[in-house]
């Protein structure tokens, strides 16, 4: 017998194994629409998705832009994505139509998903895309769902390797073109292998409030609690009333959650919070900026250890976080590196910065991008003997 390593090349169907093992688990819960997948409901409606981007030609390697707000339909779509070996390419609904215009020809997907609510955004667009559809969002009626409602499920995934394409996330572009960074399986595995030093693991269940076309959103916690077989919550927008009673829901039993300073200080302000309840979080990540002292020092007062994190597209966001029992003694402090991320800082001369002094951020891994889709500039600037310089200055003590 061929063991399933063998025959998928080491790429494995995370969906498809977990309906396997464990079919009636709830797999994604969606707020506020309250629409819920076990995982071999999830598994199934993956697999009408797959047969109907099949249906388009979408094969190996082209790539699927998904242009919407939080939705399990993301989901569906890039597991579907993945599962013919194609690219999920996520796109930013806050850009504007010509920023946008510029991230889809230059990735020239062959099929775009759009959420009704960005129709405006879309209806301004001119650069042409072969196939384009619209989703309802959250589950009602639409395009999208008469087009997949009665297809016979694609349940296999094409054999790939680690090195093969799955993602496309293009950096905001402020000192120049945005630059899409390719993501490969390979990078999206052992970025779950390094959520486990974060407590993730089959029991967990992370709330996601934080978009899903950014790295951050998808990335922690949503992908690992769907590689470990947990649960994935997707908020549709913050809102930090919903998001405290989500809390407080012991029928939801929430472990873990990202938010950013600005979602930390709308929780803290909300009048729900007073007699909100985190008696289920174990784990809580800030990230994007510095997070201050004094907001740290709030909820650590209110029992919830907020731990800062380091990342970036170019890393699955998967490279520092300040240990638990760190805070909020060394608040401020990003941490120490994940399992399978080196780090190292380098002076301006090129030579690794001594205890204490300031140099640019290095990394390198199974985390790491292997380039920028169609940018041999950036990549030439960018990585240096198989080290990504990150641009960010930092310290070690």
């Amino acid at each position: 017998m061929i063991n399933s390593n063998e025959q998928h090349g080491m790429v494995v169907d995370w969906l498809g194994y977990n309906a396997g093992l464990k079919p009636n688990q709830t797999a994604l819960i969606e707020l506020p629409s309250g629409r819920r997948q076990s995982y071999v409901e999830a598994h199934e409606r993956v697999g009408r998705v797959a047969t109907w981007l099949s249906s388009l030609g979408v094969g190996p390697g082209d790539r699927v832009g998904v242009l919407a707000l939080n939705s399990m339909d993301t989901l569906d779509i890039v597991f579907a994505t993945w599962r013919l070996g194609a690219v999920h390419l996520a796109l930013n609904f806050r850009l504007t139509a010509p920023e946008l215009d510029y991230i889809i020809g230059n990735a020239e997907p062959m099929v775009m998903i759009y959420d009704q609510a960005l129709s405006q955004t879309v209806d301004a667009l001119t650069v042409q895309v072969p196939h384009v559809i619209e989703t309802q969002g959250e589950g009602g009626p639409s395009a999208f769902e008469s087009a997949i409602i009665n297809l016979v499920p694609t349940l296999e995934m094409v054999p790939l390797t680690p090195d093969a394409q799955c993602m496309l996330m293009y950096s905001s572009g402020t000192t120049g073109l945005p630059k899409g960074v390719i993501i490969t399986h390979g990078m999206m595995v052992w970025a779950q292998i390094n959520a486990s030093s974060m407590h993730c693991n089959s029991d967990m269940v992370g709330l996601t409030v934080m978009p899903l076309f950014h790295i951050g959103g998808l990335q922690v916690f949503t992908c690992p609690a769907l590689f470990f077989g947990g649960t994935a919550i997707i908020m549709r927008a913050f809102d930090p009333g919903a998001a405290l009673d989500a809390f407080s829901n012991p029928e939801l039993g929430i472990t873990h959650f990202l938010g950013v300073p600005a979602i930390f200080n709308a929780l803290r302000d909300h009048p729900k919070n007073r007699d909100a309840t985190f008696d289920s979080l174990r784990v809580c990540i800030a990230g994007a900026e510095a997070v201050p002292a004094a907001l740290v020092n709030w909820w650590y007062e209110r029992g919830v250890v907020i731990q800062e994190g380091y990342g970036m597209t170019e890393n699955m966001a998967s490279c520092c976080i300040l240990g638990y029992d760190d805070v909020p003694a060394r608040v401020g402090s990003a941490g120490k590196a994940l399992r399978h991320t080196e780090i190292k800082i380098v002076r301006e001369d090129g030579e690794e910065a001594a205890s204490g002094e300031a140099g640019e951020l290095w990394c390198r891994g199974p985390v790491v991008t292997p380039g920028y889709w169609r940018r041999p500039d950036a990549n030439a600037e960018t990585f240096v003997d198989g080290w990504l310089r990150t641009g960010d200055i930092a310290s070690r003590d």
